[in-house]
């Protein structure tokens, strides 16, 4: 069967769902290389644009969330549900899977819908340490559930459960430029701590202004910034760095492995990606949740590490009087440094995406 092997896989929304989704997909095909993947995503949605990037076919459901106040897209909410379950029966029907995937996302729920209902083998992966809606909803009918975190017995059947983390980019995973080689791409000090800031693909307006309120202080620490803004903070984050040497300000880096590689501390989000790409690089962290995720997920996952004592969280309504005192204490304390680094390995899934690869092929097998 596996010869001519026959994936399809949703997953979107976010660029936490469609990264993931795009990995696995990656993996079957350097074990499978003639595999044949095709994606399915929501209209309009990020998916569209991001899955062609990476060498894929995607089609469009017409298909969004549920609002959660009263609004006039809710009215539709039910007429596009079962649209999109009669384009998923037709895509099914056309495409005949051998196995579809879900990786959270409003098109990843009627694609597996009407897979798991047609007995095709089903196998979702939930990045979050509490799991989106759609993923939920599905769990209960899919036969293999891949998990990021441990313990989430508490919301999938526990014989379902696979931990395989989070699967993310090569190049992160395995760090290849040197801290050297990394801080003269930035045109930084060899001889300085470095502290890289990022907010996500967006940029975080609301952490950037807590490094704005705090900048002199931040630099008396003898620190030098990697500043990633995104583009609503860009102007006054360079505004507030005029004439201050040790501040690198970016709109979006492109070059991520060289921006960790840099570091020796980070401020971000803590959306499963990013936290999935910090334990790689080994680096020590405080997370700044963003408060209006879905059910509050982002607090849930920057929470799992710091139980564990391998990361620091500061909510964001208190980021502007509590950035400077905790980074003090994070640069200050070597100990502290130490402690979280050597417990990030518990979290660190290097094969993440070969594991979620390995379990497609078997559900195949079956």
């Amino acid at each position: 069967m596996n010869s001519n092997l026959k994936i399809l896989i949703s997953g979107g929304g976010t660029g936490g769902h469609i990264f993931p989704a795009i990995a696995i997909a990656n993996s079957v095909q350097e074990q499978i290389p003639n595999a044949e993947i095709q994606f399915v995503g929501a209209k309009g949605r990020m998916e569209m644009e991001k899955v062609p990037l990476a060498g894929f076919p995607i089609i469009g459901l017409w298909i969004s969330g549920f609002q959660r106040r009263f609004t006039i897209k809710n009215l539709l909410f039910p007429f596009k549900v079962i649209s999109s379950i009669i384009k998923a029966n037709s895509i099914i029907g056309k495409f005949k899977p051998d196995v579809v995937i879900g990786t959270g996302g409003y098109a990843s729920g009627p694609l597996l819908y009407v897979a798991s209902k047609k007995n095709i083998p089903t196998l979702i992966h939930e990045q979050n340490a509490f799991p989106g809606i759609t993923n939920k909803l599905l769990a209960k009918s899919v036969n293999k559930v891949c998990v990021s975190y441990p313990d989430m017995q508490k919301y999938f059947p526990g014989e379902k459960i696979f931990i395989t983390g989070n699967p993310i980019r090569k190049e992160i995973q395995n760090i290849v430029p040197s801290k050297e080689e990394s801080l003269r791409f930035f045109n930084l000090n060899q001889d300085k701590k470095t502290l890289l800031i990022i907010g996500g693909s967006q940029g975080a307006q609301r952490i950037n202004m807590a490094v704005v309120s705090n900048l002199e202080k931040l630099l008396d620490l003898d620190l030098q910034l990697i500043w990633q803004t995104g583009s609503s903070t860009l102007d006054l984050a360079k505004e507030s760095a005029i004439n201050k040497k040790d501040v690198s300000i970016y709109e979006f880096i492109q070059k991520m492995d060289m921006a960790y590689a840099a570091s020796d501390f980070i401020i971000s989000r803590a959306g499963a990606i990013a936290i999935a790409e910090i334990i790689a690089a080994k680096k020590p962290a405080i997370y700044i949740p963003l408060p209006s995720a879905a059910e509050d997920h982002q607090t849930k996952n920057a929470m799992s590490l710091v139980e564990g004592n391998a990361g620091l969280i500061i909510k964001e309504a208190d980021a502007n009087k509590e950035l400077p005192k905790v980074i003090k204490k994070l640069v200050e304390d070597s100990k502290l440094q130490q402690t979280i680094i050597s417990n990030l390995d518990k979290f660190n899934y290097p094969n993440a995406a070969t594991d979620i690869a390995n379990e497609v092929i078997k559900l195949t097998k079956k």
